[in-house]
């Protein structure tokens, strides 16, 4: 392994993080479990960030990449695609968006920024509006909209960005007041903002936090925005990469769960949906996709072998109720690691829904944020046999939870035991 680390160092960059002292290479997996290279079986909890949805070396998913593949992989989108226009299909009624459109990308970073080029174009404005702690993707422009300083590492930008309160909810100014008043106060601070700047183009946001470290507002926060922005003409673009496909459980898009009166005018996709190959995408009304008056083509977006992929990964989602799996397992997980949060001074917080489960590490009896514990926590779980990530707008401090969506409920017991064996390790 040392051998395979010394040579990724010295061809790759700098920047391209890795977990763990002793990084790990995954050679295989099956179910929720993977294995290392040296035969170590590890319960996985993390799922390549959110990105192996329903199970590692699902039979479903590996026939129809096989049987596509032997047919053809790869045509590009200048020619009739039918696995293409089959996914979009399913997508754009699961979406809620009348009369929507459907454009693929290769990943979510692709999708947001072909949101913010929609979005700008459309409405003739280069300002976005943006949650502070957030995070969209590395692409220039995405970036350039990212409200987490530890991913964000310029701050030139093609965009005028405006930073909004709301997306945490127990952290900053607003921190100490009851839901209601917490979404009044940010109303009241997106509206007076909006009182001192030209006309914004859109406001983005996750329903829930990913890179942030699974954080959220109260439940309500977005449609009471929504309705200060739709007086304005301003459009609304769900981030749904990792909230999408029934996740949280309770609904199958995170946006839903603010009860707003109608679904966003962009929504953005990604990880999950493939369950591990290159998909990403962009929903939106007609008008609005259909407003770039220059040619354009996505030359991996839309690929047979990838959208063979996607629609055997959705169907058994759908056909297996993997979203109300994840609200029952993600139930109980996040009550036992509540319990368990209960009796270690270095855990803050327990967040999150169904299975996308954050839980913050703080120095004991502060509210200073403690990435050391978080590291620890990480190693040792992985010692345990248990693979977790981090993430946090406070110098990463926050351990993420987001096993496969067919996580069983043993499984879930197992991991949480190893989790608390980790966590009291702190003390």
């Amino acid at each position: 392994m040392s051998d395979l680390y010394a040579r990724h160092r010295s061809v790759l960059p700098d920047w391209l993080a890795l977990y763990y002292e002793d990084p790990l290479e995954i050679t295989h997996g099956e179910g929720r479990h993977v294995w290392d290279a040296e035969g170590n079986k590890y319960l996985d909890f993390f799922g390549g960030i959110l990105t192996t949805m329903t199970a590692h070396a699902l039979p479903e998913v590996t026939k129809a990449v096989s049987e596509q593949a032997g047919r053809i992989i790869h045509s590009s989108t200048l020619y009739l695609n039918r696995p293409m226009v089959e996914l979009a299909e399913r997508i754009a009624q699961l979406s809620g968006i009348p009369d929507a459109r459907v454009f693929f990308t290769t990943s979510g970073t692709e999708a947001n920024d072909t949101a913010l080029l929609l979005a700008t174009t459309h409405r003739r404005s280069n300002t976005i509006l943006a949650m502070r702690n957030s995070y969209h993707g590395r692409s220039f422009s995405a970036v350039g909209i990212t409200g987490n300083r530890g991913w964000s590492p310029t701050s030139l930008s093609p965009l005028q960005t405006l930073y909004v309160h709301g997306g945490v909810r127990t952290r900053g100014p607003y921190a100490a007041l009851s839901d209601a008043e917490f979404i009044a106060a940010c109303v009241e601070d997106l509206t007076d903002l909006l009182g001192h700047t030209r006309p914004p183009a859109a406001l983005i946001a996750e329903p829930i936090q990913g890179v942030g470290g699974f954080t959220s507002p109260p439940d309500g926060l977005y449609a009471a925005f929504r309705e200060v922005l739709a007086e304005r003409g301003i459009l609304w673009i769900a981030d749904e990469v990792q909230t999408g496909w029934g996740r949280t459980g309770d609904h199958f898009w995170g946006w839903q769960a603010h009860g707003a009166s109608g679904p966003p005018d962009i929504l953005t996709f990604a990880k999950g949906i493939g369950n591990g190959m290159s998909i990403g995408g962009v929903v939106a009304r007609a008008e609005i996709m259909n407003c770039l008056d220059a040619n354009s083509i996505s030359t991996f977006g839309g690929t047979q072998v990838t959208m063979a992929a996607g629609l055997a990964n959705l169907a058994y989602l759908l056909e297996h109720d993997l979203q109300g799996n994840a609200r029952r397992v993600g139930g109980l997980l996040i009550e036992r690691l509540r319990a368990v949060a209960a009796q270690v001074p270095h855990v803050r917080e327990v967040r999150g829904r169904g299975l996308m489960i954050g839980i913050e590490l703080v120095k004991p009896g502060t509210d200073q944020a403690d990435p050391e514990a978080a590291s620890a926590v990480l190693e040792a779980a992985r010692a345990g046999g248990l693979l977790i990530g981090k993430g946090g707008g406070h110098r990463t401090s926050a351990l993420r939870v987001a096993p496969p969506l067919s996580l069983s409920v043993a499984e879930a017991e197992e991991g949480a035991a190893i989790l608390e064996g980790a966590l009291r390790s702190l003390q």
